[in-house]
Parts: C-alpha cells; sequence; structure tokens
C-alpha cells in the first residue's frame, strides 16, 4: 500500500487541526520484518539517546530534532546522515513525506503537539513516559491514534517484561484471591543542582543567561514565557508542575502498571493527598514527601480498591503485617498486592514479582505456577515490540488505547498531590466536581502557536 498523499503546509503557523470534514485514515506502507524503517528523533539527549540507539540498530535514522545544540551535534556524529532540526515543526514541514515512524523523548510538556503532529501525517509513534502532560492531552491522543489509524507506544519498558505477565497471570488464577488493597512507593527525593529534581534559589526563579547551544522559546513551547533558569534545563524540569510532573508522575507508569493492568483498575472516582506541614509545597514545584491515596470503584464483580502512594520517606508509612514474613520495606521503591489468599511484592519496576511467602512455599509455588497466558515480546524491550508491530500490523502492549488510561491515573493522583486535599473526580465527563477551579488543569491553556487537536472533538 502506498502512504495517503496528503496536502503540504507549514506547521508553523497552525493554530488547530485542520478541518477536512473527513475522516482521514492513512494507509500505511507495508513492511516485511526485513525491512527497514525510517525513523526521526525528537530529543536527542540522556534518556532520548538512549531510545535513539535502541531503534538505530535494524533502521534508518533520517532525522534529528533538539533545541539544544549539544545534544543535536553529539546525536548527528553518530548519525552523520541525519538531517539536523531544532524544531519538530520545521522537520515534519520539511520531512514529511521521507519519515515513517518518530521517536519523542523531548520534556514532557512538550510530548502532545510533536506527537499529534506526526499522527496527523501519518507517522508510527513512540513516546517516553508519561504520555503526555494532561488529561485533556491523554484523551486525544488516544482519539488521534485510532483515528489516524498509527502504531503508537508509550515508553514504560517495564510493561515488556516477563514480571508483569506473571503478575497479571497469577492474579487472573486467583494466586492473590480478592485484592482491596494496593501500596506502591518511592524513598527520599534527592534535591541538588545539576540532579534529577533541582530546587531554585527562590520562586519564581531568577533570572539567567541563556546558554548559547539552547533554544529557550521552543524549549518552553506549549508553556507560558518565563526567564531562563538552570534548574529547568537541561535535565530538572521534572520537578516543576509546568514542565513536568514530579515523581509521581514520573514514577506511577512503572510502580503502579502492574496493578492497573491485572486489577483493569481504570479511572479513580476520589483521590486524597496528604502534604506533611514540614514538606516543602509550593505548588508549582513538587513537596519534598505526600501521601496520595486513589480510590477505584466496584468493577463488575471486583470489589473497589484502595491504592495507596508514598513518596519522599526513609520508609514507607506501610503497616508490616507478620504473614509477609519481612521486617521492612526498602525505602528506594515498590509496590505490593495485598489479597485476600497471598500478598505479592515488586521493586519500582515490575520485573522480579514474589509473594510474600516462606522460601520454601515459593519454590513449590514455582514448580507448579499457573500457566503462561499472555505473548512475551522479550524483556525489557518496548522499542523491538513497537517496531515488530510496524512490520506485523499488530498493537503494542503499551498502546495509546492502554497508556492513555494508566497516565490518566497518575495524572489525577500528580493534580491532588500538587494542590493537596481532595478531589472527586468524574472521569466520564473529564471533570474535577468538588474543586471547579482546578479544571483548568485538566485542559491546560498554551501559548499562540502551539494548539492542536481541537478539531477531533467535534
Amino acid at each position: 500500500m502506498s502512504k495517503t498523499n496528503m496536502s503540504r503546509r507549514s506547521f508553523l503557523n497552525m493554530t488547530t487541526l485542520a478541518s477536512t470534514g473527513v475522516v482521514v485514515l492513512p494507509s500505511l506502507l507495508s513492511f516485511s520484518p526485513n525491512n527497514k524503517l525510517n525513523i526521526a528523533a525528537i530529543g536527542v539527549g540522556h534518556k532520548g539517546g538512549n531510545n535513539l540507539k535502541a531503534v538505530a540498530k535494524t533502521n534508518n535514522i533520517v532525522a534529528l530534532c533538539d533545541v539544544d545544540d549539544f545534544f543535536l551535534q553529539k546525536a548527528a556524529a553518530d548519525f552523520p546522515n541525519a538531517r539536523k532540526f531544532v524544531d519538530f515543526r520545521k522537520m515534519f514541514d520539511s520531512m514529511g513525506k521521507e519519515i515513517d515512524a518518530v521517536i519523542i523523548s523531548t520534556p514532557d510538556h512538550t510530548h502532545f503537539l510533536a506527537t499529534m503532529i506526526a499522527m496527523e501525517l501519518g507517522k508510527h509513534v513512540y513516546v517516553e513516559k508519561p504520555l503526555a502532560h494532561n488529561i485533556w492531552q491523554l484523551r486525544t491522543l488516544k482519539k488521534a491514534a485510532n483515528h489516524y489509524g498509527i502504531v503508537s507506544q508509550m515508553g514504560n519498558q517495564g510493561h515488556t517484561t516477563e514480571g508483569i505477565r506473571l503478575i497479571k497471570e497469577w492474579y487472573d488464577a486467583d494466586v492473590l484471591g480478592d485484592v482491596k488493597e494496593v501500596h506502591a512507593w518511592r524513598g527520599v527525593n534527592t534535591f541538588k543542582p545539576g540532579f534529577y529534581f533541582t530546587k531554585p534559589e527562590s520562586f519564581p526563579a531568577p533570572k539567567q543567561d541563556i546558554p548559547s547551544n539552547l533554544n529557550w522559546d521552543l524549549w518552553l513551547g506549549p508553556v507560558a514565557d518565563r526567564p531562563f533558569n538552570s534548574a529547568y534545563a537541561p535535565k530538572s524540569w521534572r520537578g516543576f508542575y509546568d514542565f513536568g510532573l514530579g515523581q509521581l508522575g514520573d514514577w506511577a507508569c512503572h510502580t503502579m502498571d502492574a496493578p492497573y493492568w491485572s486489577l483493569n483498575l481504570g479511572a479513580p472516582h476520589k483521590v486524597i493527598a496528604e502534604i506533611p506541614k514540614e514538606s516543602f509545597n509550593h505548588q508549582s514545584f513538587m513537596p519534598d514527601s505526600s501521601t496520595v491515596t486513589y480510590s477505584f470503584k466496584k468493577r463488575g464483580d471486583k470489589p473497589p480498591i484502595k491504592l495507596v502512594w508514598h513518596e519522599g520517606f526513609k520508609k514507607p508509612n506501610i503497616e508490616i503485617r507478620p504473614e509477609w514474613g519481612i521486617e521492612e520495606l526498602k525505602s528506594n521503591g515498590g509496590m505490593l498486592m495485598i489479597g485476600s489468599k497471598k500478598t505479592l511484592m515488586t521493586g519500582a519496576r515490575p520485573e522480579k514479582p514474589r509473594l510474600l511467602v516462606s522460601d520454601e512455599e515459593w519454590t513449590e509455588f514455582l514448580k507448579n505456577a499457573p500457566e503462561k497466558t499472555i505473548p512475551r515480546v522479550g524483556h525489557n524491550q518496548p522499542h523491538k515490540e513497537w517496531l515488530d508491530a510496524i512490520k506485523n500490523n499488530t498493537k503494542p502492549g503499551s498502546n495509546f488505547d492502554y497508556a492513555a488510561g494508566l497516565t490518566e491515573m497518575a495524572l489525577v493522583g500528580v493534580m491532588a498531590q500538587r494542590f493537596g486535599g481532595t478531589i472527586k473526580y468524574d472521569a466520564a465527563n473529564m471533570e474535577v466536581k468538588n474543586r471547579p477551579e482546578l479544571n483548568q488543569y485538566v485542559k491546560e491553556p498554551v501559548r499562540a502557536g502551539w494548539s492542536f487537536g481541537e478539531d477531533l472533538w467535534k
């Protein structure tokens, strides 16, 4: 099949998705497993560089895009034949017909527009987690992926592991019994200059000179203009809610993935965030510590569930029950699914699940473990799963139908964590019922020239 012919346009001047009055379902190229894809990478530093190398082994890298010239030139040295861009809108406008698939590894606040433009052009997309920066964006990406008929994948690598499949198979086989309580946690947040989370000297962050290698205006993208500060870029933006989604938004896509999938959680109807009085809480930057409690209603014959996220504590505030056979929980990260029959524990990612039973009982369980019913794709190989899905016309496990829901669950919690207190969430109407002033964060305002996707809702 040949690609659908699409009229060229300048995305630099576009403010909304072009209204054609028809459903556009691009007929994409058919690939044999031996064919190579032409791939563009948007965001090529840090995690983006790792993603780039993962797909380059068996495909052609034809375009590189980054607002930071340091990372762009570093990637260009490895892929000298790829064209270089600072603005992904110019890249799509110039090379739209030469690209088959796109990997997007920018900060969270710029995932949405790059992904939407790629999909409208019929490009397959791989997007780093968390999938998008607000709930409306998540719903729109999910809608667009189906509308344009592309192969999508969110890069939460744990969803391709053996471990997460075992967890779901054990739960489905009634090994755990009824699960009514789940706990997930990450340890003490490390705040220091240049690290993962960097607090500025004051709020708002004071003005600093923009580095010569950085296009600050493009880095800001859809977010309101503000002076540059090194606490934002290049890598410590996650702690600022305008750009990232804190530790909860980052790690929920790993640590809560297994219970979300296994228990078919869907969206919570209520979330309560408790921020200790001594914890820093500016509402523009993530708190030092917090406890976020999600409530999920019954799903068919499955009971309601309480899921508690513990963040920033030396030890998670979880009652250790004698039958578990453990004295304390490791602070760096983990997850407990507490069942009426057995309790299961993992680390921060779902790679190595373990039933909390004696060593002897564990050994016997593994000898007669439930049947493996879920197809395996290779441990920690989300890139391969995505590429194979493109070439074999299948769907990856963390496609946008799934990933949007997982991330939405996380984002409702992030909103509660940011503002504290209780949120009553109406998922059907995408609305905070008890605090209407928070609905501006369900669909955030964007700067002129960065709006996209509105017409998919008409």
